[in-house]
Formats: structure tokens, C-alpha cells, sequence
């Protein structure tokens, strides 16, 4: 009788093939803009208001965001309960897309306003449809230190691009895990 693989032998025999096979392509270096954008205060909203009314807020959240990115050719790289990564191949749609997404959901009179963080840089994409690297963790967590209704980026991705988006200078931050303070502007229409 033989015996049926468990545990590590049934997986990590299959992930030490992939490992030494060269050629399956496991990752591929990128340049990607990304954001992370998120509904502040919805733990609070729900404990209050409820999860029947919360659902309500994301329902009509995710609707923007989609109608948004679609028209901007911008994807959403996954939702993150309330809030959602978007990645975009230039960066000129992505900025100008959150700035909609902000201007759209302020404007609805949302009770839960939305903040974000963008940034743009080398990443790497693997197996097609997940990034890693510094411009993705940056970004979030310029979203984690953006105030209600404001939309953070780094002063130098935004510098040379084409759009008629405003910047407005924050100042030096230190944002967690990256070892210099960086300049951070604030992105509004």
C-alpha cells in the first residue's frame, strides 16, 4: 500500500518544483501607479449604525469606484473591505480617477468621507495579478496617513506629470517603513 503525501510533503514538494523551475515566470519587474483608497471611519459608522446600513455605504462606495476606474482604464487590484488598491499603467488616469472617486463621494454627502495615498514606481508583479514592492507599501500607507478627504502623494511622482490636478504642499512627513522623510503633497480638483 502506498502512502497518501500529507502536510508538507503533499505541498512543499509542489512549491520546491516551482521554486527550481526556471521556466515558469513566477514574478516580472513593473512600473505601476497604485492607491489605496479607504472610507474613514467605517468600523465606528457600522458599530452605530449597523451592518444593514454599512452594506448600504459600501454597496453605493464600490459603485463609484468602479464606474470610475472603468472610464479611466484604471483597475481595481482588489477590495479591502472598505476600502479598495487601484493600479493604473500610467499614472495621469489613476490621479485624475481619485480625484473623481474623492470629488464623487464628498459630493454624494456620504456620511463616510474617503481618503487615499498614490504613488508611483518599480514593483514586482507576480504570477500576473499581485504586486509587491516599495510603491505599493507606500502608498498605503500614505492612505493611512491621509486626513479625511484628502488624497496624499509624494511631490516627486507627481512633479512632471500631465494633468490638470492640483498639489498642494504638506510638508515633510516620515511615513513607517521608509528610511528618509519624505516631501508630501495633497491632490485635489
Amino acid at each position: 500500500m502506498i502512502a497518501e503525501p500529507t502536510g508538507s510533503d503533499r505541498y512543499g514538494g509542489a512549491m520546491a518544483d516551482v521554486l527550481h523551475d526556471a521556466s515558469h515566470p513566477r514574478a516580472t519587474r513593473v512600473e505601476r501607479s497604485f492607491a489605496f483608497v479607504d472610507l474613514s471611519g467605517f468600523t465606528r459608522y457600522t458599530d452605530v449604525q449597523g451592518d444593514d446600513e454599512a452594506v448600504d455605504i459600501l454597496s453605493a462606495f464600490r459603485a463609484v469606484v468602479r464606474g470610475v476606474a472603468s472610464t479611466h482604464g484604471v483597475r481595481i487590484a482588489k477590495w479591502l473591505g472598505d476600502g479598495a488598491m487601484l493600479v493604473g499603467v500610467e499614472p495621469e488616469p489613476l490621479l485624475e480617477a481619485l480625484v473623481e472617486i474623492e470629488g464623487l463621494i464628498t459630493d454624494s454627502g456620504s456620511p463616510l468621507p474617503l481618503r487615499a495615498g498614490f504613488t508611483t514606481g518599480p514593483v514586482i508583479l507576480i504570477d500576473g495579478d499581485d504586486y509587491v514592492g516599495h510603491a505599493v507599501n507606500l502608498a498605503a500607507r500614505l492612505c493611512a496617513a491621509a486626513e479625511p478627504r484628502q488624497v496624499l502623494a509624494i511631490a516627486d511622482d507627481i512633479v512632471h506629470l500631465y494633468t490638470d490636478i492640483v498639489s498642494v504642499p504638506v510638508g515633510r512627513r516620515e511615513i513607517p517603513g521608509v528610511e528618509e522623510p519624505v516631501d508630501v503633497v495633497a491632490i485635489r480638483r
